[in-house]
């Protein structure tokens, strides 16, 4: 029986170059108004990342699209999140 990092490390994942489907509204908002940053620790892809300086950073490649992230920042709505254009983002292999 496969383990879920298993199966996750055999989809696969086609980046949109240049049109990215996730982006952070106010990058400054999170660095001074938000202080638990919780899409750092609850993002399951890890695409979200926290600097030295507190600043978060996003790397959208190899997002799930589970949408994770848009409800955890519920509070200050600093997620701008839409489906990838056809073709693009998560290839599940496991359906």
């Amino acid at each position: 029986m496969l383990k879920v990092e298993e199966k996750l490390f055999q989809d696969r994942y086609r980046v949109d170059a240049g049109h990215p489907h996730i982006s952070i509204r106010d990058a400054d908002l999170c660095t001074h108004r938000c202080s638990e940053r919780q899409c750092t620790v609850c993002c399951p892809a890890g695409c979200y990342t926290e600097e030295g300086n507190g600043k978060v950073v996003l790397i959208t490649d190899g997002c799930l699209e589970c949408g994770t992230c848009r409800i955890i920042c519920d509070e200050h709505r600093n997620v701008e999140w839409e489906w990838p254009r056809g073709g693009f983002g998560i290839l599940f292999k496991f359906g």
